[in-house]
């Protein structure tokens, strides 16, 4: 039951992009089309979860026990940069159609601040490698659901008569925080 909790809360309550405020730059940018949100969210979604499992083991057994704690967001920057581009090239290798649909996408996870943020929240409040786990899918898919509804909503809104001076990016901001305080109306849930 802890575990439910746990995602409901990082998906609903403290949405890593809508309250914590990281992972702005690939919100804004991917979120134009629902497809490449999709794609999008889904590579954010692996990415994420072994990201958090490789940085956590090398938070445990090399930062802490030989006392680098000061090296921590430098190595956990260096683990998702080089996971990222492994995951690129077994993709390739493996799946190239599946790498045709993500492969516009695992570059630009490299720069997303929420992967990093996971990571060192994770070591922050102190969770175990399973607890760690559940928060990181947690947290992808609570990016994965505001980066698609957001996506929805901006492609409804080209069908729409926005004004001349809210075109593009000003209504998009304005949406997001609209989004924002619709999310906040969950905080109480858990």
């Amino acid at each position: 039951m802890e575990y439910i909790i746990m995602i409901i809360s990082a998906v609903l309550v403290s949405n890593i992009v809508l309250a914590n405020f990281l992972g702005i730059c690939p919100f804004l940018g991917v979120s134009g089309k629902i497809t490449t949100a999709s794609g999008m969210a889904g590579a954010v979604l692996f990415v994420m979860a072994v990201a958090s499992i490789v940085t956590w083991m090398i938070q445990q057994y090399i930062l802490t026990p030989f006392g680098l704690g000061f090296l921590q967001t430098i190595a956990f920057i260096l683990v998702i940069a080089a996971l990222v581009q492994v995951v690129e090239i077994i993709l390739k290798k493996v799946s190239p159609p599946l790498y045709q649909a993500l492969g516009v996408f695992l570059p630009l996870i490299t720069t997303n601040c929420a992967i990093l943020g996971v990571a060192l929240l994770i070591t922050q409040k102190e969770y175990n490698l399973i607890e760690g786990t559940i928060y990181a899918i947690g947290n992808a898919l609570g990016f994965a659901l505001a980066l698609i509804i957001f996506a929805g909503i901006r492609e409804h809104l080209e069908l729409m008569e926005v004004p001349k001076g809210m075109r593009g990016m000003p209504i998009a901001l304005v949406v997001a925080g609209i989004l924002s305080l619709a999310f906040m109306g969950f905080a109480n849930l858990v």
